[in-house]
């Protein structure tokens, strides 16, 4: 199953989101051992297509706890740089195959 998880930065986030930058991308390296898989994720930005305001993640797994507690433990959810979040199940209509 696709989930999306949809992050949105708390308000004077950044100083933030730098220091805990090289923990979070290392930690997006262990989906696999949350059970989950990331198919994209990236930053989400102002429409100065710089100014980092959030994280969008498209996640395949098998049940939405692995999405929850993957989520829950990433270094930018504990250090509070998102301040709004969500997780959606998504179905995609159209796009690439996805495969393992």
């Amino acid at each position: 199953m696709l989930f999306v998880i949809h992050a949105l930065d708390a308000k004077e986030a950044l100083p933030k989101r730098q220091a805990n930058y090289p923990a979070h991308k290392a930690y997006l390296e262990k989906d696999k051992e949350y059970g989950v898989r990331i198919v994209m994720s990236g930053p989400l930005v102002a429409d100065d297509m710089d100014t980092r305001i959030g994280s969008h993640f498209l996640i395949d797994a098998p049940f939405r706890e692995h999405v929850e507690k993957f989520h829950k433990e990433d270094p930018f959810y504990t250090a509070g740089v998102w301040g709004e979040t969500s997780i959606t199940m998504f179905i995609m209509a159209k796009g690439p195959k996805l495969s393992e």
